[in-house]
C-alpha cells in the first residue's frame, strides 16, 4: 500500500528524482511516474518500440528531440503523419517557425500569408520553398525506380538532408523505419499527385507497406508502443501490433478525454477489451499537453536507463 506524500524541492534536484516524487503527489502525476516505468521496462526487457506522434509536434521544438531519440537507439519504428514529415524536412533546410499567441486575430494572419499551429506560426513562404526542394527529389527518386512504399520513399529523402536534429536524416542513418498511412493528407501528397499526372507510371503503395510494418514484429517478439496523441499514427502501430498477438507495454500521451469514444482519446484499458494491449501489459495514460509531459517522462526514463548503462549518451 502507498501513500500520498508531500513534494518538495531541493537544490540540484535532477528531472528524474522530480517525476519520482511527482509519482507520490495524486493524480495524473502519479500516471506520469507511471509511464515513466513502463517505458524503461520495454526497453530492458528489448521490445521493439513503435514512437507514433503527429504533425503539431513536429511544429514544435520536439522536433530535435525525437531525432536525439532515434540516435540514442530508443525507438526501432516510427508512425507518424505526413504534415509533421515536410516540416521536418523544412527545418532542415533552414525553416524557422514564429512562437506567436492563441489569441490572435487569424483573418489579419491569413491576409498576411501566415498559418497558425496553436500558438506557433508558419509563413505562407516556407510551404513554397518546399515545394521548390521536394520536386527535385521526387524526379530524382522516379528516376530510380517508379514504384515505392512511403517508408522506403522517406528513408530515400533522409539520405537527402544533413541536419543532426532531423527526424528523417537520422531514421534513414539509424535504419529506422517511418510508416506514414496518410502520405497524401498534406502538401507533399498534393506534390505528389501533381507529380503522377505527368508520371502516371509513379505510384507510392500504401499497402505494401501496411504488410512492411505487419512484418516489422512477429508474435514472439516483444512489443512497446510510445503514443503521443492519437490519430492515424496511434492506431496504425497499434493495429500491427494487435495482429502479431497485441503489445506487452503501452503508454498513451494526450490531451484527448475517453468520453469522446475516440482513437485520440482510447485508454491504454479500452484498449484491452480488442486485444490490442495484452491483458498482463504494464500500460500508463497520462492526460495532458505533450509538449510538457513528453519531456519530462522521456527524459526521467533516460536518465534511469543511462544510470543503469542500457543506454550510452556519447554527447
Amino acid at each position: 500500500m502507498k501513500f500520498v506524500k508531500d513534494f518538495t524541492w531541493k537544490p540540484g534536484m535532477n528531472v528524474n528524482t522530480l517525476v519520482g516524487n511527482m509519482g507520490n503527489i495524486g493524480f495524473q502525476s502519479i500516471e506520469l511516474n507511471n509511464a515513466v516505468e513502463s517505458i524503461v521496462k520495454m526497453k530492458k526487457d528489448g521490445a521493439k518500440i513503435y514512437l507514433t506522434f503527429t504533425s503539431n509536434m513536429v511544429t514544435s521544438g520536439l522536433r530535435g528531440f525525437f531525432a536525439q531519440l532515434i540516435k540514442l537507439n530508443m525507438v526501432d519504428a516510427i508512425v507518424t503523419t505526413v504534415g509533421g514529415l515536410e516540416e521536418d524536412i523544412m527545418k532542415a533546410h533552414g525553416e524557422e517557425f514564429i512562437i506567436g499567441n492563441f489569441a490572435t486575430d487569424d483573418i489579419e494572419l491569413n491576409e498576411k500569408g501566415i498559418n497558425r499551429v496553436g500558438n506557433l506560426f508558419i509563413k505562407n513562404e516556407s510551404y513554397s520553398r518546399f515545394e521548390d526542394l521536394i520536386n527535385p527529389i521526387i524526379k530524382d527518386i522516379y528516376k530510380k525506380k517508379n514504384r515505392w512504399a512511403p517508408s522506403e520513399l522517406f528513408n530515400e529523402i533522409g539520405k537527402t538532408l544533413n541536419d543532426e536534429n532531423s527526424i528523417l536524416y537520422q531514421a534513414t542513418k539509424n535504419k529506422v523505419p517511418i510508416f506514414c498511412p496518410a502520405i497524401t493528407d498534406g502538401a507533399f501528397g498534393f506534390h505528389l499527385f501533381m507529380f503522377q499526372q505527368n508520371n502516371p507510371d509513379f505510384v507510392i503503395d500504401v499497402v505494401k507497406d501496411f504488410q512492411n510494418i505487419l512484418l516489422s514484429t512477429s508474435h514472439d517478439e516483444k512489443k512497446g508502443i510510445i503514443s503521443l496523441g492519437g490519430s492515424i499514427s496511434k492506431h496504425h502501430a497499434i493495429l500491427a501490433c494487435l495482429l502479431n498477438g497485441g503489445l506487452d507495454y503501452a503508454v498513451y500521451l494526450t490531451t484527448a478525454r475517453h468520453t469522446s469514444g475516440s482513437m485520440s482519446g482510447a485508454t491504454t484499458d479500452e484498449a484491452k477489451s480488442w486485444g490490442k494491449i495484452k491483458d498482463a501489459s504494464d500500460a500508463a495514460t497520462v492526460i495532458g499537453d505533450v509538449s510538457i509531459t513528453f519531456p519530462l517522462v522521456m527524459i526521467s526514463a533516460l536518465e534511469k536507463l543511462t544510470e543503469q548503462g542500457i543506454i550510452k549518451n556519447d554527447e
